[in-house]
Formats: C-alpha cells, sequence, structure tokens
C-alpha cells in the first residue's frame, strides 16, 4: 500500500487503514495505541467509559506520537463531557457518530481538530457503512458495495467506507469504489488488545457468513450474532408480538451482559457478517502489516488483468 490518499494526508498516517470505535472492544489504550503505532488509525471507543478513564486512555494512546481518534457517539448522556475531553487532551481526530455535529463543528475546527462523521455532513470526511456491519448499521439496508459507490458519487470530501471487510482484499474492493480509507471493526474487534470477554471472542470466531442477523428492523437496527435473544426476539416479531413485548425483549439484553460478563447466549453480540471470514486472533500490529501485504497483493492480481501498453 505504497501510495497516499487524501485520508493519509490529512490525517497523518501512513496507512489509510482505519479501527472502528468500537464500545467496550476499543474502550481502552491499548488497541488503539497498536493499530496507531503499526501506521494505522486508532479509535478509543468513549461510549462506556467514565470521563477519568476515558482521559487516562488518551495520554497512554498520545505517548505514541501517533495520530489517533476518539470515537464520541454525540446521544450519549456524557457526550458533552467527551468532547470537552478531546479539546482539553488535544486529541488530533474526533469521529462522531449518532447525532448531528452543526453545533459543534466550528469550536472543533477552531482548535485544529480534524472532525468525521459516520454520516454525511460538512465534516472533514464522512465514514460510510453498509449494512453488513455490525452494531448499528443504516436502517434502509443497502449493502456497502452500492452504498459507497453512491457516496463517492455524491461527496466531493474524502470518502472512509466499511462494511463486510477482513482482509486486503476487502479493501481493495472498497478502493475500486472510489474511497480514500477504509474502516474495519469486527477484524480488529477479534485482537488481543481488544477490551472484549474471552467468551465474546470466541463466539465471534466460530460464526460463519450467515451467523448474524439484524434486530429491530424499521426502528434502529441492530447487526448481532444469532443467539437465545435474538432466537426470541425474532419468534416474537413472526408471531405478531406487540410493541411493547419486543421492547421488553430488546431492553433485556445488552451490548454490556456479552462484552463485560461474557453472557454470549443473551446478551447482544455485535459483530458483522464479516465475522464469517475470520478464524484467528491477530495482534493489532501484526495485523495492520497483514492487511497491507493482503491489499498490495489484490492490487498486483487487479493490475495483471490488463496487459502492459503496447501489447496484445
Amino acid at each position: 500500500m505504497a501510495f497516499e490518499t487524501r485520508i493519509t494526508e490529512l490525517l497523518g498516517i501512513r496507512y489509510p487503514i482505519i479501527q472502528a470505535g468500537m464500545s467496550w472492544a476499543s474502550s481502552n489504550a491499548e488497541l488503539a495505541a497498536a493499530v496507531s503505532q503499526a501506521g494505522g488509525l486508532g479509535v478509543i471507543g468513549a461510549g462506556p467509559m467514565y470521563p477519568d478513564d476515558l482521559r487516562a486512555a488518551i495520554r497512554k494512546v498520545k505517548a505514541t506520537g501517533r495520530p489517533f481518534a476518539v470515537n464520541v457517539p454525540l446521544y450519549n448522556k456524557r457526550a458533552a463531557a467527551f468532547l470537552d475531553l478531546v479539546l482539553e487532551e488535544r486529541v488530533p481526530i474526533l469521529i462522531a457518530s449518532q447525532g448531528g455535529p452543526k453545533q459543534h463543528l466550528a469550536r472543533f475546527k477552531a482548535a485544529g481538530v480534524k472532525w468525521l462523521h459516520v454520516t454525511a455532513c460538512a465534516g472533514d470526511a464522512v465514514i460510510v457503512v453498509g449494512v453488513e456491519a455490525g452494531g448499528h448499521p443504516a436502517p434502509d439496508e443497502v449493502g456497502t458495495l452500492v452504498v459507497v459507490r453512491a457516496v463517492c458519487k455524491a461527496v466531493s470530501i474524502p470518502v472512509i467506507a466499511g462494511g463486510g471487510v477482513a482482509d486486503g482484499a476487502g479493501i481493495a474492493a472498497l478502493f475500486c469504489l472510489g474511497v480514500d480509507g477504509v474502516q474495519l471493526g469486527t477484524r480488529f474487534l477479534l485482537t488481543p488488545e481488544s477490551n472484549l470477554h474471552p467468551a465474546y471472542k470466541a463466539a465471534a470466531l466460530a460464526a460463519g457468513i450467515a451467523g448474524t442477523t439484524l434486530v429491530g428492523r424499521g426502528k434502529l437496527p441492530i447487526r448481532v450474532l444469532k443467539n437465545d435473544f435474538t432466537g426470541e426476539y425474532d419468534a416474537a416479531e413472526r408471531r405478531g408480538g406487540s410493541a411493547d413485548e419486543l421492547k421488553t425483549i430488546y431492553d433485556g439484553s445488552s451490548l454490556k451482559l456479552a462484552a463485560l460478563d461474557g453472557d454470549v447466549a443473551r446478551g447482544k453480540v455485535e459483530v458483522g457478517q464479516s465475522a464469517g471470514l475470520i478464524d484467528e486472533l491477530v495482534p493489532a500490529g501484526e495485523l495492520v502489516a497483514r492487511l497491507v501485504a493482503e491489499f498490495d497483493r489484490a492490487a498486483a492480481r487487479l493490475a495483471a488483468l490488463r496487459p502492459a501498453a503496447g501489447t496484445t
């Protein structure tokens, strides 16, 4: 991957590979630090963290001397404190999600912070993911191949894309669509450095490509591994259960139950369809190098499909 893109230039990173900000999985310093040291962009997932813990993680990652980001879900009850911390600690890059950015952009631009957003906005770059992605993909359920190409045609700012990508071949495919960088969530979730219960990782490693499902269609869907929780929810939905019944089942499960407590039968095990392409835990720094090598092989294969100039 010996080339520069608008994303590598904008963020000051060596490779246009972004580790997604994932609640619990990257709510620590270790994963983000390893990815950033390897030349990608490591991202601390602020969501479930307390401000003091976030500050400590930021300082640990900052000590690497490499660019990194903090992901802040703007709907979070601690979002205002998180945003203030990003400015106080001089975090170079903010990745915002699940909320509108307009009221914040001027303040962060004045401070020199790069603002990336998971939906189309007037920030420095946009992050778009298809329905294959784990966690909360867009409710319209459009696949990565289509939505990424549509966004690349529609905007002039740099585009980062993800959803269904687990290796360098997937990264190359998204570059063919016109992106400037690629975000990987599930692939970095399945590393020793991610902050998840071992049972969560084991369940994700055992999953096939059809091992996930969307729960909560028509509202705010979430992609999770199929388990007892999703089975109960699906059964209630099929028999025409009331909104209250569905809400009770949905609220009876949580990401924390799986990620922290290791209850992968009743918890929300958030992973993307790409879990079915992953069969081992790879240290995050080693993984970045592997992704680059795989990308180079995929790019060489594409280049070899066309004859050199002057030949037939």
